[in-house]
């Protein structure tokens, strides 16, 4: 199972972030949208994970959320990786909240502990809303910068759980599934 730890956002907050790219999937640009219902804030990426493994995810889950309150995050801006000349993923800021950043800090301890490789880059929250094709160039992207400086969705998101998921490939794209929500209070 390809597995990772996410945060998932309200289905209106996904709708207010899906309607707020409607511009730039206007132009048709060469890129692969994550469809609403799979828009999400990845906290750590665990890979193809072994079935019976499911007791000690669910405990180290567990032991992430523990003593974290439901966030509130607000969205702030949006951009590209590696930049917006020629980009791979297209995304949504969000705020780096200390009680996220202390959230993803218990996750990538809980997890390291279980041999899950620690994370190299440092955390910068956001929500991965599109990638560009593998046949793109640079070119495909002009004015990309700009259009992403005139999107706007000024909106914030209360999340109560952070959830262990399964991505399931599939020709059009990756499936996602909830296989475990663990609340924060």
């Amino acid at each position: 199972m390809r597995l990772f730890i996410a945060l998932n956002f309200p289905d209106k907050a996904r709708r207010d972030l899906w309607d707020a790219i409607e511009p730039l999937r206007d132009v048709h640009l060469p890129v692969k949208w994550v469809p609403p219902e799979g828009i999400h804030l990845t906290l750590k990426f665990l890979g193809s994970v072994a079935d019976g493994r499911e007791a000690e995810l669910l405990a180290a889950l567990s032991g992430a959320a523990r003593g974290i309150r439901p966030l509130v995050l607000a969205f702030a801006g949006f951009g590209a990786f590696p930049d917006a000349r020629s980009p791979r993923v297209i995304w949504a800021g969000l705020d780096a909240e200390p009680a996220l950043e202390l959230l993803q800090h218990q996750v990538e301890r809980e997890f390291t502990a279980l041999g899950f490789p620690a994370e190299a880059r440092l955390f910068r929250p956001h929500v991965t809303l599109g990638r560009a094709g593998q046949d793109a160039r640079a070119r495909d992207f002009a004015g990309l910068e700009r259009a992403l400086e005139g999107l706007v969705c000024e909106r914030t998101a209360v999340v109560e759980t952070v959830d262990l998921m399964q991505s399931v490939l599939q020709p059009g794209g990756p499936a996602y599934r909830v296989r475990h929500c663990e609340r924060l209070s």
